[in-house]
């Protein structure tokens, strides 16, 4: 990494332009970025502030062209410890909810959006709570590019985007492509755990629950899953969902 990656990262902020993109060449699905514009959000002086004296310590940016691989035991400064990516942590709060309830595990949050990632951050130093750290990127490149094979216990992915415009389901994070990368990035008996609270996506996903084959579906609930899947917290946009009366769907997966 150059010195001009090093200040982006320590600030958190992304490269400039449309970002890389990996031909992963298996032929299956995978959402693509396309053209689309990520929203440019401020943060308040007390974040910014917050946000410039703890991100070197509590997170990382996806860097243009790298595939430097994240040493978990080092930025986490402990070994042994099951390790869990959450995608599209949006502005944390299920993610600060969840964290104190399974202190053992390591929790990656993964998001674009600099404001989302500025109120986790603000949660995790205000709550003291040191098993939570931070990615800012794109999920899929995350996965690809940041972890190791077998290097995951667990995924998750809590109410995506579900771009409802038929032109753009290929932006969905749910494809066969990204199914078969979580797959690989799982250790054996890792899980997968996705919710949704659109209609639309849910047929989709149930359109793709067994097409991977290294993943077996045990639906919702699975009792004996190996990690936490009652989520026990309401996230924002599950709390919209119900004020709407959105049915949640919530899929489990193990790898073999």
């Amino acid at each position: 990494m150059n010195n001009s990656e090093n200040t982006r990262s320590g600030t958190g902020e992304l490269p400039a332009g449309r970002p890389l993109q990996t031909d992963f060449e298996t032929g299956l699905d995978y959402p693509r970025l396309g053209s689309v514009t990520f929203r440019r959000g401020t943060l308040t002086d007390n974040q910014e502030a917050l946000f410039n004296e703890h991100w070197p310590r509590l997170g990382k940016v996806l860097a243009e062209g790298s595939d430097e691989r994240i040493d978990i035991d080092g930025w986490f400064g402990r070994a042994g410890h099951p390790t869990i990516v959450e995608i599209g942590s949006g502005t944390g709060t299920s993610t600060a909810a969840m964290a104190p309830l399974e202190a053992d595990t390591n929790v990656v949050a993964v998001e674009l959006y600099k404001p989302g990632l500025a109120k986790l951050l603000g949660a995790v130093v205000r709550g003291g709570i040191d098993n939570i750290r931070m990615v800012r990127g794109d999920g899929v490149e995350v996965l690809a590019r940041m972890f190791g094979e077998e290097s995951l216990d667990g995924v998750r992915i809590f109410f995506p985007d579900p771009w409802p415009k038929a032109r753009h389901h290929k932006r969905r994070i749910i494809q066969s492509g990204t199914l078969n990368l979580i797959a690989t990035r799982l250790k054996p008996g890792g899980v997968l755990h996705v919710a949704t609270d659109h209609a639309d996506y849910a047929e989709w996903i149930d359109e793709l629950v067994n097409v991977e084959p290294m993943l077996e579906y045990k639906g919702w609930p699975w009792d004996e899953a190996p990690m936490l899947t009652d989520r026990q917290v309401i996230t924002k946009f599950e709390g919209k969902g119900l004020d709407k009366d959105h049915v949640i769907r919530e899929y489990l997966w193990e790898k073999k």
